[in-house]
């Protein structure tokens, strides 16, 4: 049988009957999206700790202007793997939430912002700390993520259910301090296109 043929095979054999079609419809469809289906239940929850994640950022953060728990956006820079299959290819969506902020001032000194990675391509993140300084320095901060989160994340929780949690958590975690002061002066920027590289806990 000449399956590119598209005219009419009443001559080639016996037309099947509406259940035939039905079935043949349905092992079809089933084969058909055996591929998805493989893909969602291969999609892990989460990076395993120690992984690496490049973010881009698509937008400046200012000690001088950001918000406690202001969401951010960025791009991944280079693939991540889990094992040996990409779940992340380059360029997939990131983002994440400004964790604490400290305002400049005369009497404070310079100010600093800190930022946590929250999702990396739809994928759930919980990264370590990272502080741009009034050096222009970028620090992780690990050591303390453990006390603060917990009790920020408790505190969230009350207040905003999930979204609460999420926000208190790093709250939590940076020491929740917003220090505001009558001047902008040393205040440390992290400019768009800025590249910064987080740690899976």
């Amino acid at each position: 049988m000449d399956l590119c043929n598209t005219g009419p095979m009443l001559e080639e054999g016996p037309i099947m009957s509406p259940f035939t079609t039905r079935i043949a419809a349905v092992l079809t469809s089933a084969i058909l999206t055996m591929p998805l289906l493989s893909f969602c239940q291969d999609a892990p929850d989460k990076y395993p700790p120690g992984t690496k994640i490049m973010v881009r950022l698509d937008q400046p953060l200012s000690s001088a202007s950001a918000i406690l728990g202001q969401e951010w956006d960025g791009t991944l820079v280079n693939a991540v793997p889990i094992g040996n299959k990409v779940v992340a290819p380059s360029g997939s969506q990131a983002d994440g939430i400004v964790s604490a902020v400290k305002r400049p001032g005369r009497l404070k000194g310079s100010g600093s912002v800190s930022l946590i990675l929250v999702h990396a391509n739809g994928i759930p993140v919980k990264s370590d700390i990272l502080t741009r300084d009034g050096d222009g320095h970028v620090k992780s901060n690990m050591s303390k993520i453990a006390s603060g989160a917990l009790l920020g994340a408790g505190i969230g929780g009350a207040v905003g259910g999930g979204t609460g949690a999420l926000i208190g958590a790093a709250a939590g975690a940076g020491g929740g301090t917003v220090v505001a002061d009558a001047t902008n002066k040393h205040a440390p920027e992290l400019n768009a296109e800025t590249v910064l590289t987080f740690t899976q806990q």
